[in-house]
């Protein structure tokens, strides 16, 4: 059925600048890319997608959202080209696209980080798009993350290709991977420890491409068959630099790229059965949203997660899981539910004998961290019943006793919520003590995400701004805190969620964090 031209498809038509010829052979062989090899578009079909407003059926709007999106170098959706129906999709429905389709995980992978690495623009992967509703996660993925993926490569030999084997190479930006052996996948898992490291260490921004890049090149090997324990290992790889490049996406502020880099994880690790994993990775989803002041997506989602990783989970897991959840209550005003959450976290990591040793991507997680939590969770209840500050401080100690070096972007969270915590407790000697301390290396880490907490902080010292010591704590927070960027003439009309701006009058003013 016709409707008249399609004014957005060709107003985007105009921008990339393709001949109608040229935009039929491109769907043509994007189209078999992935895994649509029967589809056969010529120019006078592009014509009446264009002019008469014909609807092209599946696969075909998915195919040229992804011609679109490489081109212009910004996320285009299906309703950005005009196809879907009017309005949005509303809470609750599912998320467009997910799960991905069985076979083409690996595909999906390699191509969004060779379009993340091509770019090479910080936050314009994602610019201009939503992050998805906790719910319309929730509802896409819930059935397929509680089954079993689907072997679709048992009957190819070791080192055969695999489903990625007819793809033009060139569009997804990589060298012609091979099949790995033992020693190879040992020195990647290797690497996911140097970069974890590093990360906990120093912030996600100055080492995010690396990871990308290498995510990028495990994709690559993920084309071939190798037997089976390799094969689930490499997908393991595979879950950890996801999540690693998703976290350190969401530390230095590209939200929408993290969040897929997340679900990418999620779908990596169940792949290699792994579903632990794939929970934890949708629990970093769900902290992305607290961050953000989105706590009830953030629930959503650890439904999701909890009910995801299933009874292979070990009370460690399980009691980190709680604390997020917990966070999320706390940042609702949910103090009896946020209690009763922290008391079970509390409860199952006591529970954890450790008589079996941890996955790797748990090690981080450890007693300093369960307090940090509960710190930050009573910290953020503190906002509603302010009784609740001197609990986050006894926290927020215990995790500074309990930091080992190395993880100094935590330590500097444990001193901002100590010294929120005392600001709240109207105790200003206090809080200008902890403060000054997290500022003495926060210049030396790259998380964007320690300047979001340091803003909400200095928003507390407002009403001390008679006390002079307080005062000059104002000034220092006003002088450790970046300008925001003056906008590039590619990225006008781009609106960055991180920028600061300040001004002596009205202070520091950012993205709501707690």
């Amino acid at each position: 059925m016709t409707k008249g031209p399609n004014a957005r498809l060709a107003d985007l038509f105009g921008l990339a600048g393709w001949s109608k010829g040229e935009l039929a052979r491109l769907v043509n062989r994007q189209a078999a890319a992935m895994g649509h090899p029967q589809l056969a578009t010529d120019t006078s079909r592009v014509r009446r997608w264009i002019d008469t407003g014909e609807t092209p059926r599946d696969p075909v709007p998915k195919v040229l959202a992804a011609l679109f999106t490489e081109r212009l170098g910004r996320v285009v959706t299906i309703e950005d080209l005009g196809f879907s129906r009017p309005g949005h999709a509303g809470r609750g429905e599912p998320a467009e696209g997910l799960p991905l389709p069985p076979g083409q995980i690996a595909a999906v992978l390699t191509e969004f980080t060779g379009m993340d690495l091509m770019l090479n623009r910080r936050g314009l992967v994602g610019a201009g798009a939503a992050l998805a509703a906790g719910s319309a996660l929730t509802t896409a993925m819930y059935d397929w993350l509680r089954t079993e993926p689907v072997q679709l490569s048992a009957t190819r030999a070791p080192g055969a290709p695999g489903p990625l084997s007819h793809v033009d190479q060139a569009s997804f930006d990589r060298y012609e991977a091979a099949p790995v052996g033992a020693q190879e996948i040992e020195a990647l898992e290797h690497s996911v420890e140097v970069f974890r490291a590093w990360d906990a260490a120093r912030g996600g921004g100055l080492q995010r491409k690396a990871v990308v890049g290498q995510l990028n090149e495990v994709g690559g090997m993920l084309a071939y068959h190798h037997p089976e324990p390799l094969q689930n290992r490499l997908w393991g790889v595979a879950a950890n630099l996801a999540v690693l490049a998703g976290w350190m996406s969401h530390d230095v502020g590209m939200e929408p790229t993290a969040q897929k880099y997340f679900i990418i994880a999620a779908h990596a690790a169940r792949e290699g059965g792994d579903r632990p994993r794939a929970g934890e990775a949708l629990s970093r989803a769900a902290r992305q949203m607290v961050h953000l002041g989105r706590p009830d997506d953030a629930l959503d989602l650890m439904k999701l997660a909890q009910s995801g990783s299933g009874d292979r989970a070990l009370p460690r897991t399980r009691a980190m899981l709680h604390t997020i959840e917990a966070w999320a209550q706390a940042s609702m005003g949910r103090g009896q539910a946020m209690r009763r959450t922290l008391g079970k976290a509390e409860e199952l990591f006591a529970a954890d004998k450790g008589d079996v040793p941890p996955p790797s991507w748990m090690q981080m997680f450890d007693e300093a961290d369960l307090h940090g939590m509960q710190a930050l969770a009573f910290r953020t209840l503190a906002e509603h019943e302010p009784v609740a500050a001197e609990t986050a401080q006894r926290h927020a100690r215990r995790a500074l006793a309990l930091r080992e070096d190395g993880r100094e972007r935590s330590q500097i969270f444990d001193y901002i919520s100590l010294a929120s915590a005392c600001f709240l407790s109207d105790d200003p000697e206090q809080a200008d003590r902890y403060a000054r301390l997290a500022l003495l290396s926060i210049n030396e880490n790259s998380s964007h995400r320690t300047w979001d907490r340091l803003r909400e902080m200095y928003r507390l010292t407002g009403q001390y701004a008679g006390y002079p010591k307080i005062e000059d704590l104002r000034e220092e927070i006003e002088d450790a805190l970046p300008r925001a960027p003056k906008p590039s003439r590619s990225a006008k009309g781009l609106k960055a969620p991180e920028d600061v701006r300040r001004s002596r009058s009205g202070g520091v003013r950012g993205i709501r964090s707690v």
